[in-house]
């Protein structure tokens, strides 16, 4: 099955504004990590950017994971990039 690789970006004052929706987006993660389709997620140590790596049938179901997020619906998340990605090793 193919895999992704998603990169964002956060707004600003993310550990403030975030706070509303965190456990509903934790719970949104766990499910698809149930699931088999979320391999890891993750913001960067400045909580600048957040990058992700999911295994889906196409690229549709990702952009449909992340547009579907409580991050996303709530301008916590401002933009994303999804690329196919070849794990080489």
């Amino acid at each position: 099955m193919p895999k992704y690789v998603v990169w964002g970006s956060y707004c600003d004052d993310v550990l403030e504004k975030r706070t509303p929706y965190r456990q509903a987006h934790l719970d949104g993660l766990a499910k698809q990590k149930e699931n088999g389709i979320l391999v890891t997620i993750g913001p960067t140590k400045d909580v600048t950017k957040v990058f992700g790596i999911y295994e889906a049938e196409n690229e549709a179901i990702v952009r449909n994971l992340i547009e579907s997020d409580p991050y996303w619906q709530n301008q916590i998340w401002t933009e994303y990039d999804v690329k196919e990605w070849i794990q080489a090793i």
